[in-house]
C-alpha cells in the first residue's frame, strides 16, 4: 500500500513490451490481496495487485503498482518533497505469491467474472500501462497508491459498467482512524504518522476513500457488480485463498512510547523539583528539550509549506513543537532575561491550553504525546517562575 508507504520490487520484472497477445478462453483475471505484515511500517497495511493467468499462452503475471526505482533521478529529493514516482511492474505471479507465503502472509485471489472481450480489454489496458512511457505515476499515501490503482484500472477500462455498492460500510472512520487500525502493533509508526501528518488525516473518509487500503479493495470488489448485455452480475466469481505454512511472525519491539515518554516526564519532574529547590535551572537539559522540539517543529512546518505532502498541511502538532524553540535554545546561552521570561510565560500558557483542549481539537493528536507536552509545560513554567522571581 500507501498503504504501502514503500514496497520494493523483489522479483525480476517480465519484459512484455511491444507484444500483442490474444488471451485464450482459458484465461482468467484476478484481484490479489496480500495480508498485512508487521515486520515493517510500509507492509503493515497489506498489498494489492492484479493477476493475469492464461495457461495456453503460458502467462501467469502479477501487475504490481507498488514498486519504485531507487535509481530514478533525484530520488531522495523527490521523496522528501512528496514527488515520488511509483510504477507498474510486471512480475512472475508464482514468485510474487511465494514471497508473501514465505513470510506467512495469506494471499487472496478474487476471480473476476469477465467475458472474453472484457478480459482482453483489461489485459490490453494493463499491457499499455506497463509500457516504459506509461508505467510511472505520482504516488500519494491515501489517494493514489498500489490499492487505489487496482480500483482505477477497472473504472478506466470499463467506465460506468462497474458499480461499487458501498452500503456495506457503516463505520464513520477518519483516514487517521483507518491507518491506526493497522498499526496496533507498531505504536512508534503510528506516532510518527500522527506527528508528521496534519488535519487532512482527520476528514471523515468516504467509502471511496476506504479503498486506499488493500483489505477494503477486496471487500469493495466483493460488493461490486458489472453491467453486461444480459444484465448485472457480481464482479467477483470466486475467491481462492492461499494460506501460509506457518503462523504470523512475532517481532521484538522497542519499548512502548508510554514507557519512554513516561520516564521522560518522571525525569523532568525530578529535575524540576531539584531546580526549584536550588532556584536555578538546568540549562543544558532545557537547551536539549528546546532544540529537539524546535527541530521537530521546523520539519513539520517544512512538510506543510514546502512540499507536496498534502496530508502534512495544517498540522496541530506545531502547538507543542514550536520552531521558535530553536531560537530560544540559543538564547539560553545569552542574557536575554526579559525576552526569555515572556517567551516561557507564553509557552506555559499555550501548552496548558493544549492539554486542556486536547480531546476537542479538530486534529486528533496522538495520546502518547501527552507526557511530552506535560514535560514541556513543567519546564516552561519553571523557567518563567525563576526569571519572574529574579533567581536567574
Amino acid at each position: 500500500m500507501r498503504n504501502t508507504l514503500v514496497l520494493f520490487s523483489l522479483f525480476f520484472s517480465i519484459n512484455l513490451f511491444g507484444q500483442q497477445i490474444q488471451l485464450s478462453e482459458n484465461a482468467h483475471i484476478g484481484v490479489i490481496t496480500c495480508a498485512p505484515f508487521q515486520g515493517e511500517l510500509y507492509s503493515a497495511f497489506g498489498h494489492s495487485a492484479i493477476r493475469v493467468y492464461d495457461p495456453i499462452n503460458r502467462i501467469d503475471y502479477a501487475y504490481n503498482y507498488g514498486t519504485f526505482d531507487f535509481n530514478q533521478p533525484n530520488f531522495y529529493l523527490n521523496f522528501t518533497r512528496g514527488n515520488l514516482l511509483y510504477k507498474l511492474s510486471v512480475q512472475s505471479y508464482p514468485n510474487f505469491r511465494y514471497y508473501y507465503l514465505y513470510y506467512n502472509r495469506w494471499v487472496h485471489e478474487q476471480i473476476i467474472d469477465l467475458n472474453q472481450e472484457q478480459k482482453q480489454i483489461l489485459f490490453d489496458y494493463l499491457q499499455q500501462n506497463a509500457q516504459p512511457e506509461n508505467q510511472e505515476y505520482l504516488y500519494d499515501y491515501f489517494y493514489n497508491n498500489c490499492a487505489t490503482k487496482i480500483r482505477d484500472v477497472f473504472i478506466e477500462a470499463f467506465g460506468d459498467k462497474i458499480k461499487f455498492d458501498n452500503s456495506y460500510i457503516t463505520t464513520d472512520y477518519t483516514i487517521r482512524d483507518l491507518t491506526e487500525l493497522y498499526l496496533q502493533e507498531q505504536p512508534w509508526g503510528d506516532l510518527g504518522i500522527d506527528v508528521c501528518l496534519g488535519l487532512p488525516m482527520d476528514k471523515k473518509a468516504t467509502p471511496y476513500d476506504y479503498m486506499f487500503l488493500p483489505d477494503y479493495i477486496e471487500s469493495s470488489f466483493n460488493h461490486a457488480s458489472i453491467i453486461t448485455e444480459n444484465g448485472t452480475k457480481p464482479l467477483v466469481k470466486e475467491t481462492i485463498i492461499s494460506e501460509p505454512p506457518g503462523a504470523p511472525m512475532n517481532f521484538d519491539s522497542a519499548p512502548h512510547p508510554w514507557v519512554v515518554f513516561g520516564v521522560l516526564l518522571l525525569i523532568v519532574i525530578i529535575i524540576s523539583i531539584l531546580d526549584f529547590k536550588k532556584k536555578k535551572s538546568s540549562k543544558w537539559f532545557d537547551v536539549t528539550l528546546l532544540f529537539v522540539t524546535g527541530a521537530i517543529g521546523c520539519l513539520l512546518f517544512i512538510l506543510w509549506v514546502a512540499t507536496d505532502h498534502k496530508a502534512a498541511a495544517n498540522n496541530f502538532n506545531l502547538l507543542w513543537a514550536f520552531p521558535t524553540n530553536l531560537i530560544a535554545a540559543f538564547l539560553l546561552f545569552g542574557k536575554q532575561k526579559v525576552i526569555l521570561k515572556k517567551y516561557f510565560g507564553l509557552m506555559s500558557g499555550i501548552t496548558l491550553i493544549l492539554l486542556i483542549t486536547w480531546a476537542f481539537l479538530p486534529q486528533q493528536l496522538n495520546v502518547f504525546l501527552i507526557p511530552v507536552v506535560m514535560a514541556l509545560a513543567f519546564r516552561y513554567g519553571l523557567n518563567y517562575y525563576l526569571r519572574e522571581k529574579d533567581y536567574i
